[in-house]
């Protein structure tokens, strides 16, 4: 039997915001058995909560966002991934903005807070969802999909397609553990091409990238120097593992082709839907 498990102790960072490029501070806190992970919104007056679930996911334009009580959060996917591989089952997120920052452009610091703040279990066992059909959701006529896979343990196969030749086909597979992720998935970070930037602003998109949190690519070659030679797929993994939290905690082989936040979150909720049918430990 695995118990729930939360932070030992609160802790908090600060920045901006990937795509408002506000300034926010976020406080990760213990939290109850049961409780699940929630966002707590603590610059409106009525402090409302939103529930980390897939059933609450409303929008997945280059970031995946989550409304509830008239109020919503949004770019969650990086710290729900390092939340995700930590195992963490209760934990409440206050931020004083609408969007987590966006840090160094992946999951390395979220990662590491989790790990500094402490982690204990808890008096109440754990519910893993078994994974015992495949699911698979497509996306543009099928050349794009993800599906869900049975396996004893949790596994992410993803090809990332991009028609520019400097990226092309990458391919990553990964056994997910707390130290190849730390290692392999987590410093990968967010990917733009320099050419959209500016429609992506006009959006009211990443204004708060930078060369130091986004790693950018020309015609000529990458602005930045890469963590990865094929860093782009290893954070779209590092995506869906945050993506799917919402749907809870589960044992799967996910095998992906270009995948994105909308299919993430659609695979997300058709687990969801029918998790309490499921079988679990």
């Amino acid at each position: 039997m695995q118990r729930q498990r939360t932070l030992k102790d609160k802790i908090s960072c600060a920045g901006i915001g990937l795509h408002s490029g506000k300034k926010v501070k976020l406080t990760l806190k213990p939290a109850d058995v049961d409780s699940g992970i929630i966002f707590l919104r603590t610059d409106l007056s009525e402090r409302p909560k939103i529930h980390a679930t897939a059933a609450n996911v409303t929008a997945t334009l280059r970031a995946t966002t989550l409304e509830e009580n008239g109020a919503k959060v949004f770019t969650i996917e990086h710290l729900m991934s390092a939340l995700n591989v930590c195992g963490i089952d209760n934990c409440e997120i206050e931020l004083d903005a609408e969007e987590p920052p966006v840090l160094n452009g992946n999951s390395i610091d979220f990662f590491k807070m989790i790990l500094a703040a402490g982690v204990v279990k808890q008096d109440k066992a754990r519910e893993i969802i078994r994974i015992e059909k495949i699911y698979r959701v497509d996306g543009d006529e099928g050349k794009r999909f993800i599906m869900a896979l049975p396996y004893d343990g949790f596994r992410v196969s993803f090809v990332s397609v991009n028609p520019h030749p400097l990226i092309g086909i990458q391919y990553g597979d990964f056994e997910i553990t707390e130290k190849i992720y730390e290692k392999e998935i987590a410093p990968a970070r967010t990917i733009a091409y320099e050419k959209e930037i500016s429609a992506l602003r006009s959006m009211g998109l990443g204004l708060g990238g930078t060369l130091e949190n986004v790693i950018v690519y020309n015609d000529s070659g990458w602005l930045n120097k890469l963590n990865y030679p094929d860093e782009l797929v290893r954070h779209k993994i590092l995506d869906v593992i945050g993506d799917l939290r919402l749907a809870g905690i589960f044992n799967c082989h996910i095998v992906a082709a270009a995948s994105g936040h909308a299919l993430n979150t659609q695979l997300a909720k058709e687990i969801f839907r029918e998790q309490g049918t499921g079988n679990r430990d």
